[in-house]
C-alpha cells in the first residue's frame, strides 16, 4: 500500500466515522424525544390528579367523604402510573435494542474494513 492509498483509506475511514457518530447522534435524539414525551405525560397525570384532588376538597361535604375521594383518586393514579411505568419500560426495551443493532452493524463494518485494508497491504 503507498503513500496514497494509506491516504484515501484514512479519509475513507474518516468519512465513515463521522457518518457513525451522526446516525449515533440522531438516535440519541429520537430516544430522548420518546422519553422526554413519556415525562411530560407523567408530569400531566400528576397535574390531573392534582386538580382532583383540589376538587374533592372543594366539593367535599364532610370529611369521610373528602379522605375516600382523595384515596380513590390515588390509587387511580397509582394505577396510571403502573401503566405508564410499563410503557416506559417498553421504550427502554426499544432503545436497548436501538443501540444494540447500531452497535452491531458498525462494529461489523469497521471489522469489514479492517479485513479490507488490511489485506490490500
Amino acid at each position: 500500500m503507498n503513500t496514497t492509498d494509506s491516504i484515501k483509506t484514512m479519509n475513507e475511514w474518516s468519512n465513515k466515522s463521522v457518518e457513525r457518530m451522526t446516525s449515533l447522534g440522531e438516535l440519541n435524539v429520537r430516544i430522548f424525544e420518546k422519553m422526554a414525551a413519556r415525562q411530560m405525560d407523567a408530569m400531566t397525570l400528576y397535574m390531573d390528579h392534582a386538580m382532583r384532588v383540589m376538587k374533592i376538597a372543594t366539593e367535599s361535604k364532610g370529611y369521610n367523604e373528602f379522605l375516600k375521594g382523595q384515596v380513590d383518586a390515588t390509587k387511580d393514579l397509582g394505577e396510571r402510573m403502573i401503566a405508564e411505568g410499563k410503557s416506559t419500560m417498553q421504550i427502554a426495551s426499544e432503545a436497548r435494542d436501538d443501540y444494540r443493532g447500531w452497535v452491531e452493524t458498525n462494529m461489523s463494518e469497521i471489522s469489514a474494513d479492517l479485513r479490507k485494508s488490511t489485506s490490500a497491504s
